[in-house]
């Protein structure tokens, strides 16, 4: 069995085996990021009722509704809240908030752009092993001065394509995964503007805002 998967492989071979080692790579980083990602949209009716309690001077009872928040959004209201009690002026809270939700929006992206490159890179990887085994077999016809099995070339040749389509295959996995993610955690993003926004307005105005 290993002896025939490496003839199909053919020329490909060694690309294949990149392919591969791309492939899991891939799987491993979308199971990884879904995970980490998969509360980071929890939440919003939780810090929704904190403001509507932070509105009514039960400023406790809204730090306390927040504080075992799983998202991002939770962590920097969270913040926001017990600096506006401890009396931190407005413009280092604004700055610091904004640090903070970077620093979220940062940690959320950590290896996307990997997850980027890989199905940037896979396509191209496969088409290099086609060019490649394309090559081989019609230097083959060149050396049999025209006399070789067409069923000979003809092997040559798709066992050549077959890298083509490994490539696609790494790749589509790994675009949607990219796409995906990178959706959802813009999401998060724009909770975590939300929230701060709402906060803000709630403080300048004294009226808890409409939420969605």
């Amino acid at each position: 069995m290993p002896g025939a998967l490496l003839e199909i492989a053919g020329t490909g071979g060694p690309i294949i085996a990149i392919l591969a080692l791309m492939s899991l790579l891939s799987i491993t980083l979308i199971a990884v990021k879904a995970l980490q990602l998969i509360r980071v949209r929890s939440g919003a009716a939780a810090r929704d009722a904190a403001l509507v309690q932070w509105a009514e001077n039960q400023k406790e009872a809204a730090v306390s509704a927040v504080a075992t928040g799983h998202s991002p959004a939770d962590r920097v209201i969270f913040y926001a809240l017990q600096g506006t009690l401890k009396k931190m002026p407005r413009k280092p809270l604004e700055a610091e908030l904004m640090r903070r939700g970077n620093a979220e929006v940062e940690s959320m992206n950590r290896h996307i752009r990997l997850l980027e490159l890989v199905a940037m890179v896979a396509p191209l990887l496969g088409l290099l092993g086609t060019v490649l085994g394309m090559i081989q077999s019609f230097q083959e016809l060149e050396m049999a001065q025209g006399s070789a099995n067409a069923s000979v070339l003809a092997g040559g040749i798709w066992q050549a394509l077959l890298t083509t389509a490994a490539g696609l295959v790494v790749a589509i996995p790994a675009a949607i995964g990219a796409t995906l993610l990178a959706t959802r955690i813009d999401g998060a993003a724009h909770d975590i503007e939300t929230a701060v926004g709402q906060f803000f307005l709630l403080e300048d105005t004294g009226t808890t805002p409409e939420s969605g």
